[in-house]
């Protein structure tokens, strides 16, 4: 087995890496998406006629609590605990992009808790206007930055 894939044991299983050795930093990570919206859609959101409730409220929340449960739905990411987590929704012409952030002083970083965090707000979404765009789609959904560790500072090019 190559000794480069982390998560493999040296039988070529699937195992959670022991972080226990690292050391503790801060670190963040941002994650980014876009819900594609109908016009119709888009008019609603911004004039508060969705008829579900304020669909970017239940968006951001579903968001952080997303984050908070990375572990329970990503088999080998380590529990961690979060600082900090923000979520943030932009309406725009054709649908919401949708931002987050998350902050950490542990082991190990928190791109997949941004990335949990952007998907599932971007679920909310989704569930609380498809009465009135049953096309919408959860798209590019990608790391933007990452902070602290081994690594330092990372920015997608």
């Amino acid at each position: 087995m190559n000794s480069e894939f982390t998560h493999l044991d040296p039988s070529g299983a699937a195992r959670m890496v022991d972080v226990s050795a690292k050391d503790v930093t801060v670190r963040t990570a941002t994650a980014t998406g876009f819900v594609r919206l109908s016009a119709g859609c888009v008019a609603a959101l911004r004039s508060g006629d969705v008829p579900k409730g304020d669909a970017l409220a239940v968006a951001r929340i579903a968001g952080i609590q997303g984050a908070k449960r990375t572990p329970d739905l990503v088999p080998l990411c380590h529990p961690i605990a979060l600082h900090g987590v923000e979520v943030t929704l932009a309406v725009e012409d054709a649908g919401v992009a949708v931002q987050a952030r998350v902050r950490t002083a542990d082991r190990t970083g928190v791109e997949m808790e941004a990335l949990t965090a952007v998907s599932v707000a971007g679920l909310a979404l989704v569930d609380m206007v498809k009465a009135i765009d049953p096309a919408a789609v959860v798209t590019e959904i990608r790391v933007e930055e990452k902070t602290g560790g081994k690594t330092g500072v990372w920015r997608r090019p």
